[in-house]
């Protein structure tokens, strides 16, 4: 790479510049929650919703923020002795206090919209910048004359603002809506870093910037499903966009990435030059990033299956539900029934970004199905 210019080729310095980035990102993520998400939560009609808070009881409260947010049998015998209450009282105080945690509509829709909004500008910057180069249409030009391939200035921001967006989502992942695929997200945003990294510092930002777009298409849809999702009257809207988004993540995750990215990684490579360190570490980051995009269409696709299947049903209050049941919790070793459950639905604000991870949620009575396909609430 040292025929390039110095302006016209990748240095490992340059990332430093993410830095800054990802603490921008987070104080225009604030502005952007604070002043902007609420004017659009109104508009879609997103509303808290009412809930009972629990009982002042300093005993249940100690017991609660240092030992366990969910007490085992023993330990709700125990308490109920010490409280002087019933066990029926003792869970049913628990539960509104577990329910008092529980992040707000508004605060998840916050973080849906600005996750929307950045995914959507970061798809159209760069659908722009690459529609017109070669590789966006013949992968073999990703290796044409490689490494001396000269770096355009545009995909130069468009590296640095994704990775200080990510940046700024490992920085904000303590405080966000902690989601079921919590690991996976982790996991997740720590590949797509170091892939970003690696694909720069190695001048592999041709298959790099192609990665990007794919990924952000979809992330655009999985974030505005869940919008709506949130919002007030805005049913059907929702199911069809979590339809198209299930069918563009099944397509571009498992279809085109491999297809098309990894199969440019592991063959059409090596037409060009021989494997070397930094082809097999690129390769296992795609593959990573491949293993959780299997395992999250693995959920999505059953969730789907279950709600083409009848197995949800729309409630009055416009979100899908199971088909009703005694809704009692199972009597525990030496308990009482009739504590109320509430049913299981599909729920696409479960849902968390994929690039990040993602997560759907569905709590079959006596069989809880978690996982990712984001923000995953």
């Amino acid at each position: 790479m040292e025929q390039l210019a110095h302006s016209e080729r990748p240095q490992p310095h340059d990332l430093l510049l993410a830095l800054p980035l990802a603490l921008g990102f987070v104080a225009l993520r604030y502005v952007f929650e604070r002043f902007f998400a609420p004017f659009m939560g109104k508009c879609l009609g997103v509303k808290n919703r009412l809930q009972v808070t629990a009982a002042p009881s300093p005993k249940l409260e100690s017991f609660y923020t240092q030992r366990s947010r969910q007490p085992i049998q023993s330990e709700i015998v125990s308490l109920m002795s010490l409280c002087g209450q019933t066990q029926r009282q003792i869970e049913t105080w628990f539960r509104l206090r577990r329910n008092q945690d529980r992040p707000s509509q508004t605060k998840k829709f916050g973080e849906a919209a600005w996750r929307f909004f950045f995914y959507l500008t970061a798809f159209m910057a760069g659908l722009a910048c690459l529609i017109d180069s070669p590789w966006f249409w013949d992968r073999r030009e990703c290796w044409r004359q490689y490494p001396v391939q000269s770096m355009e200035r545009a995909h130069y921001w468009y590296y640095m603002l994704e990775l200080g967006f990510y940046g700024s989502l490992l920085l904000r992942i303590s405080v966000d809506v902690k989601r079921k695929d919590f690991k996976e997200q982790v996991i997740h945003h720590l590949a797509t870093i170091f892939l970003l990294s690696f694909s720069y510092c190695a001048n592999l930002i041709r298959i790099g910037t192609l990665v990007m777009l794919l990924h952000d298409s979809s992330d655009i849809l999985l974030e505005s499903a869940k919008m709506f999702n949130y919002g007030t009257g805005w049913r059907k809207t929702c199911d069809t966009l979590f339809v198209v988004f299930a069918v563009a993540f099944l397509v571009t995750r498992l279809v085109i990435f491999p297809s098309q990215i990894i199969h440019t990684t592991l063959v059409l490579s090596m037409e060009t030059f021989d494997p070397f360190v930094g082809y097999y570490f690129f390769n296992v980051l795609l593959m990573v990033l491949q293993a959780l995009h299997i395992f999250w269409a693995g959920l999505i696709i059953r969730m789907v299956y279950k709600f083409l299947k009848g197995k949800v049903r729309i409630s009055s209050a416009g979100r899908p539900r199971l088909p009703s049941h005694p809704q009692h919790f199972p009597a525990h070793s030496g308990g009482s029934r009739g504590v109320p459950r509430p049913a299981g639905r599909y729920n696409p604000s479960s849902v968390s970004s994929v690039f990040p991870g993602a997560s759907y949620q569905l709590d079959v009575p006596g069989k809880p199905l978690m996982g990712g396909v984001q923000e995953a609430s």
